[in-house]
């Protein structure tokens, strides 16, 4: 068994630094390999443990595609870490969103007119594998694969891990455990049984499948710099543009309409009602193949508090606070959790107070952003084709013109700003209200006028 290590150590001039930390971070995804990193960079013993093989060894790694937008949070995160720029320089802008209706004609609503910012469209394999190169360079950081958390007494920083093809429990330690194994986490089941901890849990009834527009002739078959979307009241499809020229298509519909499209011919005749223009992208074999091959995908939504165990344990990313993702801020909002966790973790508080601050800073914040991308699904199915929508969406874009530091839109503060998740509802609400008044305002002066205009023709 490993022995827990934590001691003082002093930077260079000789100046109490910090404490050194055995730290073990369960999970390995983008928002585990990312928490390795900063955990090191801070001088801490890192063990890396992930329940799958290597992802730069894996030929075909199985995941969820549909929220890697890349945005101003997760940027800033990465720049922490020194990989903005690695990251940027293969990733693929998308400066809006291009709608497609059901003949085929598209139109195109960009994210922000005013001052050009857009999402970045990154692949899932890719940027892990980046972030675990990365993880490779730091002497105090260790990997460990297929090492599947089995049990954990946080209590005591021990934990047990299942490796594939071997009856014996691997026995393990560490001063501060790191959950960042995704939504159904283990290290957070063993937080639920502990007093005071509030957890709730939400399926929505629609599912999704994963399909894909291949490139043709080595080139994209559409505009590659917009996030493509096919939104129809109840379902909609969306495609994200891939470095290899093909676009990840995600098919997103209620349980029960999945299961009406029973035949081939079901299937063929549902695209040509609703996604004409996409069926021969895609083509009608390979739509037969992709749909029929595997089962559509639930779809959860956590919220959960605190976020830690004294200072024994911690969860951060989709193991704090997993969320549908129709805002594309899963990856981001996991990756800003480090951004949070740093600076307070470098005011060098004890560890216990330096938690318990995270939780209280966090956790509005989580609960505001899994409430956002529950409601952007429906704005993307729906309110994208409204004229209501394509209306409140110029008087966004002019006010923010006129007014950048007062009038801020709402999908501006969420992807393309720092803003506080429920700070931007609150501003969105305020917005509402002024716009309500002024609304309110316009048809009382057009009815006193009106009625002033008739009272003269009557005399």
């Amino acid at each position: 068994m490993s022995q827990s290590i934590s001691y003082t150590y002093s930077d260079s001039n000789g100046v109490a630094a910090a404490p050194r930390r055995k730290v073990a971070i369960v999970g390995a995804g983008l928002v585990g390999s990312l928490a390795a990193l900063n955990f090191a960079q801070m001088g801490n013993e890192v063990d890396l443990y992930e329940y799958r093989e290597d992802i730069r060894k894996a030929e075909l790694v199985q995941g969820r595609s549909i929220n890697l937008a890349l945005s101003q949070r997760g940027r800033k995160a990465l720049a922490a870490v020194g990989l903005e720029e690695k990251v940027l320089a293969t990733a693929i802008p998308m400066r809006g969103r291009m709608l497609h209706n059901v003949r085929g004609r598209t139109s195109i609503v960009l994210y922000d007119p005013c001052t050009k910012q857009c999402l970045y469209s990154v692949g899932r394999k890719q940027l892990n594998e980046l972030l675990l190169n990365a993880c490779d360079a730091f002497p105090n950081i260790s990997c460990h694969f297929e090492h599947k958390l089995a049990t954990a007494n946080i209590a005591e920083g021990q934990m047990q891990f299942r490796r594939p093809n071997e009856p014996q429990l691997i026995s393990a330690s560490a001063d501060l455990i790191v959950g960042c194994d995704g939504a159904f986490s283990t290290l957070r089941q063993q937080l639920v049984r502990t007093p005071g901890f509030n957890y709730s849990q939400e399926y929505i009834s629609t599912g999704y499948l994963e399909l894909c527009i291949p490139a043709k002739d080595g080139e994209f078959q559409m505009p590659p710099n917009y996030l493509h979307i096919w939104p129809r009241d109840s379902f909609m499809m969306i495609a994200l543009p891939n470095q290899d020229k093909s676009f990840t298509v995600t098919l997103s519909m209620p349980f029960e309409l999945f299961a009406e499209l029973k035949t081939h011919q079901q299937l063929l005749d549902f695209f040509r009602q609703h996604y004409v223009d996409a069926l021969p992208l895609i083509g009608e074999q390979q739509l037969i193949k992709d749909f029929f091959k595997t089962r559509p995908q639930h779809l959860l939504s956590v919220k959960c508090k605190p976020y830690h165990f004294a200072d024994k344990a911690l969860i951060l990313g989709d193991a704090a606070h997993a969320m549908v993702p129709y805002y594309g801020q899963g990856m981001n909002a996991g990756m800003e959790d480090l951004t949070l966790l740093s600076s307070i973790l470098s005011q060098q508080l004890p560890l216990d107070v330096a938690l318990a601050q995270f939780t209280e800073s966090r956790w509005r914040d989580a609960y505001a952003i899994c409430d956002l991308a529950m409601y952007n699904y429906v704005e993307m199915r729906d309110l994208t084709k409204r004229w209501s929508f394509r209306c409140r969406k110029w008087l966004d874009t002019t006010l923010f013109r006129l007014f950048p530091r007062r009038w801020v839109p709402l999908y501006n503060s969420v992807s393309f700003s720092s803003m506080p998740y429920s700070q931007c509802i609150a501003n969105r609400q305020w917005q509402d209200k002024l716009l309500g008044r002024l609304m309110t305002f316009t048809l009382l002066a057009s009815l006193i006028a009106g009625g002033a205009i008739y009272a003269r023709r009557l005399r």
